[in-house]
């Protein structure tokens, strides 16, 4: 039995179905955690989500913002942009199915017997790894409670407030605990997000730096394994921590790591033809 991690796959299902073929991945045995992102953007969003709700018993997945933001336009589809790919999927038969089952996944997952956090885009480097679950059960709470689920949906948008208080309350905690779990990159030593920068880990405005890096964080004694940041191509230069977005929508590749032994698997993401496939060593 094997358990892996995959990066963002963002509606990109054949490179995923080549990684986990040249893995001999068993859903039978095996077990694979998604970091967030599953659609949109990439040219098979409805289909990913098919597969993945096929295999759904041997998943662990975390959302990431465009799959609440896709929950978000199933319940109202003025929410679509212009470059969104889930148009699909929100006018597919078994599209109530889909969205309920992505609905209850997880904001935030960790293997206490492997000392392993699964998250989108990161942890607040003021939290304890304590606090982020708590935190992170809120909005799960929220997502799966039939009275606050639209409410939440409606409100999560904004980049505001910029930093956590214990003392927030309603729909401005949930969004602020939200965008440190999906869209966090840059921040500082006590939290305060800038969601606007979103190059590489050298880009950060003073005072800033990505969330990972700062010295105090306190989950440094956990494993983290997080995606989102395709900017980083999976470089990640903190011990501990394991940058799983490589930029498959975006002609990069398809990034799959054994979670026990570290060693990953990559292909190429714009056609089977080109792909190369790479095993590195544990980091």
């Amino acid at each position: 039995m094997a358990t892996y991690a995959v990066g963002d796959l963002q509606g990109c299902l054949e490179p995923l179905k080549r990684v986990l073929e040249r893995a001999a991945f068993d859903p039978a045995k095996d077990r694979l955690w998604l970091v967030g992102d599953l659609v949109n953007r990439g040219p098979q969003s409805l289909e990913t989500l098919r597969f993945l709700y096929s295999l759904r018993d041997s998943l662990v997945c975390v959302l990431g913002n465009h799959d609440l933001h896709l929950l978000a336009a199933g319940h109202n589809i003025e929410r679509l942009k212009k470059g969104d790919t889930l148009r699909e999927i929100l006018e597919a038969p078994d599209r109530a199915e889909l969205l309920e089952w992505l609905r209850r996944q997880k904001i935030m997952h960790y293997d206490e017997a492997r000392n392993t956090a699964l998250v989108h885009a990161g942890i607040a480097p003021q939290w304890t790894l304590k606090k982020a679950l708590k935190c992170a059960a809120e909005v799960e709470s929220a997502l799966a409670d039939d009275n606050l689920f639209t409410t939440y949906l409606d409100g999560m948008y904004g980049n505001e407030p910029v930093k956590w208080d214990n003392d927030l309350t309603g729909i401005a905690r949930l969004r602020v605990i939200t965008n440190y779990f999906t869209r966090m990159r840059f921040c500082t030593a006590e939290g305060k997000l800038d969601l606007k920068s979103k190059e590489g880990a050298d880009t950060a405005l003073p005072g800033y730096k990505p969330w990972f890096a700062h010295k105090e964080r306190k989950t440094r004694d956990t494993k983290i394994i997080f995606g989102h940041w395709a900017a980083l191509e999976g470089k990640c230069e903190e011990p501990g921590v394991f940058a799983l977005d490589t930029g498959c929508v975006w002609g990069g590749t398809m990034t799959l790591m054994n979670i026990d032994t570290g060693e990953r698997l990559s292909c190429q993401c714009d056609s089977p033809d080109s792909e190369q496939l790479q095993a590195t060593a544990k980091r």
